[in-house]
């Protein structure tokens, strides 16, 4: 007797497919962001060479490195929320926390990433022209210390 060829199991969604990505500095909920850029670090790498060792060169480690985290989204209504940080700020930045959450289509955690001492570098608001048919689009430049947690959301 032949056996029959195992059942496929449906395929399970990409969870990386249609994701958005829920921020907060400090108290503020900044909302839904639709691209999420820089998350990542370097380590500092020191070359020396060493008189008569011709076969390698050493490579010492040194500090970390951090990239600016870029996120963007088309203009809603959360844009007045990064408005509404930026006014609380008082003309001083202090340095916070921030919590950047992967989320599914359906609103489903996926990673998160905590960040230390963030403070915003840049935010660019949208350029409107009746001449353009293109969606208004907002970019915040996040610059940080590093990492507090990484992994998988609860």
């Amino acid at each position: 007797m032949a056996k029959s060829p195992p059942e496929n199991p449906p395929p399970k969604p990409d969870p990386a497919v249609a994701v958005c990505f829920s921020v907060e500095v400090g108290s503020h909920n900044l909302g839904a962001f639709t691209g999420c850029d820089g998350i990542g670090c370097e380590v500092v790498i020191e070359q020396r060479e060493e008189g008569g060792n011709n076969g390698f060169v050493h490579q010492l480690t040194g500090r970390m490195k951090y990239t600016n985290v870029k996120l963007t989204r088309a203009v809603d209504e959360n844009s007045a929320k990064i408005a509404a940080w930026f006014a609380s700020l008082n003309g001083s930045v202090p340095r916070t926390t921030a919590t950047i959450v992967a989320r599914t289509a359906e609103g489903k955690p996926v990673c998160s990433w905590s960040l230390v001492g963030v403070v915003p570098v840049r935010w660019t608001g949208p350029s409107m022209s009746v001449d353009s048919n293109k969606v208004a689009t907002e970019t915040l430049e996040l610059a940080h210390h590093g990492f507090l947690q990484q992994g998988a959301a609860k």
